[in-house]
């Protein structure tokens, strides 16, 4: 868009050059042909350009008939041009806003297992970026034109509008939305949010961002499947890096999957696959795979067993936590899916 305001303003410029060429030069023309004086001509070129249509100020020969015709032709190729390119240029804007929403809306409405970030702050902002980075789709609600123009610079889909309204979140399409990220100023805000999404869509999972401790339980009774504090993970974090730094980089980049060939994924089993009623053991995971379960959650039990052995058994629902390759890994969600 920005290169295209910058062309209507190029061809604005060249219009307006030749017009005052035109203007500068063209009374010339008259003076020498038809003897006029400087006043005369200029009167002749301004009523000959603008095709007003007022009297000459004296009977033209033919040399000057056809020179007039030149003028206007010239002037009046140039007049449309330049009152074509500043209309342009005036609502052009306006217009690529209006078509782009309506693609954006056409695109949104389209989503289904995506993810909703409510509050492009400075923590929605890495939350946007974080899905960016692994290629989910997500839409962010925000209600600051400043914020929801730094979300367009970076190509995220967005919705001008008040999360906690239910409209809004109807919009974003929560009601096929996977989960959706309450990152909002306020506790307040994040509470009634959280009430309203589950309140529309019963599996969506809910991860709430709280300010104040005494919120956590509020905002867990609401719907939020987690709540989590920026302040007490990044106090945990510094104090972590400082007891075992060494331990603290490696983690990091193994989760996020920077520099390092390993990376930790999540995969559940799914009904009827390979490693359905089966045990670690049984599917010789790690040698058929490569990739390594540290990890299992039971659906039957809701926690994690992290020393999971080759008598462990897996079943349908079950959560994996696994470290390996991209390979391995895509080894490995084979055997859970099918």
């Amino acid at each position: 868009m920005l290169i295209a305001v910058k062309g209507q303003e190029r061809r604005i410029l060249i219009s307006l050059t030749l017009i005052i060429a035109l203007l500068a030069l063209a009374p010339i023309g008259y003076m020498l042909i038809e003897d006029m004086s400087y006043t005369e001509a200029l009167y002749m070129t301004v009523i000959t350009v603008s095709t007003v249509g007022f009297k000459e100020v004296k009977p033209l020969s033919t040399a000057g008939m056809f020179f007039t015709i030149v003028v206007i032709l010239v002037g009046v190729i140039n007049l449309f041009f330049l009152i074509s390119s500043l209309i342009t240029y005036t609502f052009k804007e306006a217009l690529w806003e209006t078509l782009g929403r309506r693609r954006m809306d056409l695109r949104i409405r389209k989503l289904e297992g995506h993810y909703i970030v409510c509050g492009f702050g400075r923590v929605g902002e890495v939350v946007c970026d974080t899905l960016a980075e692994y290629g989910a789709d997500f839409v962010v609600i925000e209600r600051d034109p400043g914020r929801l123009s730094e979300a367009d610079e970076k190509g995220y889909l967005f919705l001008e509008g008040d999360a906690t309204e239910t409209e809004t979140l109807l919009q974003a399409g929560v009601l096929k939305a996977k989960g959706l990220v309450c990152a909002l100023e306020g506790d307040a805000d994040n509470l009634f949010t959280t009430l309203s999404a589950r309140s529309l869509n019963k599996e969506i999972v809910i991860v709430t961002r709280c300010i104040s401790a005494d919120s956590v339980e509020k905002l867990q009774y609401a719907g939020a499947d987690r709540v989590i504090s920026p302040y007490a993970i990044s106090g945990r974090r510094m104090a972590s890096y400082l007891l075992r730094p060494g331990v603290f980089d490696y983690l990091d980049l193994v989760s996020h999957g920077v520099s390092l060939d390993y990376r930790l994924e999540e995969l559940q089993v799914q009904s009827g696959s390979r490693l359905d009623g089966k045990t670690i053991g049984e599917m010789d995971v790690k040698a058929r795979t490569g990739a390594m379960i540290i990890a299992v959650r039971k659906e039957t039990e809701g926690r994690f067993d992290t020393n999971p052995d080759k008598d462990t058994r897996l079943d349908s629902g079950d959560l994996l936590i696994a470290l390996g390759t991209e390979k391995d890994l895509a080894g490995l969600e084979e055997l859970a899916i099918s």
